[in-house]
């Protein structure tokens, strides 16, 4: 295969692809997605084969656990895939949508209208379910996708495309509106990156170096987050019952994922409070803390393995460990707290345990994050949770679109101006 031509022709479909998607009706769209579901359940068992086959493929290659995490795929997860189809047709349709509307002294009206931004192409490790997940939101946001999965979950990328074609030709929207690259040459993605007169933006999806080389090397805009040190803290005035179910669902619901807990501050004056029993539930569900000086003599005397702990060093106040591990740290309070974030923070989600409204109130406004949360887990940092049917991913940016990406992420918005005959004087 000639990876060059090959990417030229699937960046040539996806244009032409693309203003037919942009012009596509609601409806259209809608059954399209409603189509792709029914696909995804028709199939399941043909999906779960191919899944299976990538996994042992995984397995021999010597993937480490957070990979195979990510990239397993169950029933609930097919169903999921199907539901999320489902949620995306349900919101409603951001293109077109005209706000703002002021009218000048000129007489003329000037106002906003959101549209499409192009093609998006999207390029992702492990997770099958990004495959379902972008081609909706692309879909109904009214762009086209060119979608490059990583080679670990070929078989079953392919098999979720072809129920999206499906789906596509039954609603007479294109086939190539979503294109799944076919192959796993390297070569594909420094293509797909460098060809802005087809593309118009990347997202990429995956581990701190992918991400980077995208960053460096791509000649299209690029919404990206690097990775994931989120963040819990602790207050002095954190309501005890919220602390540890915080904390653990923070931690330890999963530890492959972007929105998993990495650090855990505590406030000084309740240190000697939470931290013991924060510690002997972290060390029950196997979690290894490095941790502060001060921290490390409250936990070793509660009684915690000495297995199970480790002398922070400054390293680990920046990393995304995804096992399990997590970063303590003592700290004066929220101004410490804070400091801390800003300084070693990914800039992705931060939270803190509070009763104090004035202290909640700073740490919104100040933690300069991408998600920001008063007592609620890092876990919820995720474009279903917050309601946007699936997201593309998350963006740590500050230019365009942060937070989790959804409909509204994936369009610009226009000028538009009303007259009436006027002419400028």
């Amino acid at each position: 295969m000639d990876i060059k031509q090959y990417m030229q022709q699937v960046g040539k479909q996806a244009r032409a692809a693309s203003r037919l998607v942009a012009a596509a009706s609601t409806d259209a769209k809608n059954r399209a997605l409603l189509a792709m579901a029914a696909q995804i359940r028709a199939h399941q068992a043909e999906l779960l084969a191919a899944n299976e086959s990538d996994l042992a493929q995984a397995r021999t290659d010597g993937l480490d656990t957070a990979m195979i995490d990510r990239l397993t795929l169950t029933a609930k997860g097919v169903e999921s895939m199907a539901q999320g189809l489902e949620q995306i047709a349900a919101l409603p349709d951001p293109v077109g949508e005209i706000s703002n509307v002021k009218r000048r002294p000129s007489g003329i009206q000037v106002g906003h209208m959101r549209v499409p931004l192009g093609v998006i192409g999207i390029i992702y490790e492990a997770r099958p379910n990004v495959t379902a997940d972008a081609a909706g939101l692309c879909l109904k946001s009214g762009n086209a996708a060119i979608l490059r999965g990583g080679k670990e979950a070929l078989h079953c990328n392919q098999a979720i495309a072809a129920c999206v074609r499906a789906g596509l030709a039954s609603a007479g929207l294109p086939e190539t509106a979503v294109q799944v690259i076919e192959t796993i040459d390297r070569a594909a993605v420094g293509e797909l990156i460098a060809m802005p007169q087809y593309v118009d933006v990347i997202v990429p999806r995956g581990g701190k170096g992918l991400i980077e080389r995208i960053s460096k090397d791509a000649r299209v805009p690029v919404i990206k987050h690097l990775d994931g040190n989120c963040h819990v803290y602790i207050d002095d005035e954190a309501d005890a019952a919220k602390v540890i179910p915080i904390v653990e669902n923070s931690k330890t619901q999963r530890y492959g994922t972007c929105n998993t807990a990495e650090s855990l501050l505590i406030a000084r004056g309740v240190a000697q409070r939470f931290l013991p029993a924060i510690g002997r539930m972290l060390a029950d569900k196997g979690v290894e803390m490095r941790a502060c000086e001060e921290s490390l003599v409250i936990l070793h005397d509660a009684g915690i393995a000495q297995d199970k702990l480790k002398l922070a060093t400054e390293q680990d106040w920046f990393e995304e460990y995804l096992a399990p591990i997590i970063a303590v740290k003592i700290v004066d309070g929220i101004d410490a707290a804070i400091t801390h974030i800003n300084t070693y923070s990914s800039q992705h989600t931060d939270a803190i345990v509070s009763e104090n409204y004035t202290k909640a109130m700073r740490f919104l406004r100040e933690v300069d994050s991408s998600s920001v949360m008063v007592n609620a887990s890092t876990r919820f940092a995720d474009g279903f949770e917050y309601g946007l049917g699936a997201e593309i991913g998350i963006s740590t940016d500050k230019i365009h679109a942060r937070g989790p990406v959804g409909l509204e992420g994936l369009t610009s918005q226009k000028w538009i101006v009303f007259g009436n005959g006027e002419i400028r004087k």
